[in-house]
Formats: C-alpha cells, structure tokens, sequence
C-alpha cells in the first residue's frame, strides 16, 4: 500500500542508518514493527499488575554481602 507522509530527510537518514535498511520503505517498516513489538511487550508487562509479589528486601540482601 502506499501512502504518502513527510518526513524530516535528516531523521528518515538516521533511522535507515540504525535499522540498517537499505531503503526508505524497509526503514519505516521496521521502525514500525519494533514500534507495535514495544508497544504489546508493555500491555502485557501492565496486565501482570498486581499478580506478582516482589519480596521488598534489598537492604537484607545487600548486609549479607558485605
């Protein structure tokens, strides 16, 4: 599908340089993949809210190792 969007030269030239794309198509892309990747990893972090239990003692651990 094509669409039609601007984009800064500089910004689209960096994220072909970090995606190591070839292209500006596969850039965008990937960028986006990575995008809605980070954006289910943090729904499903939020949806362990309150289901695990985290033991609060660093400051015993941290005595033990001294």
């Amino acid at each position: 599908m094509q669409k039609t969007v601007n984009i800064d030269d500089q910004q689209l030239k960096n994220l072909m340089f970090h995606t190591h794309s070839e292209n500006e198509s596969e850039a965008i892309n990937k960028a986006i993949q990575a995008y809605l990747q980070q954006a289910k990893q943090q729904q499903d972090l939020l949806a362990l809210r309150g289901q695990v239990d985290i033991a609060d003692n660093w400051q015993v651990l941290r005595i033990g190792n001294q």
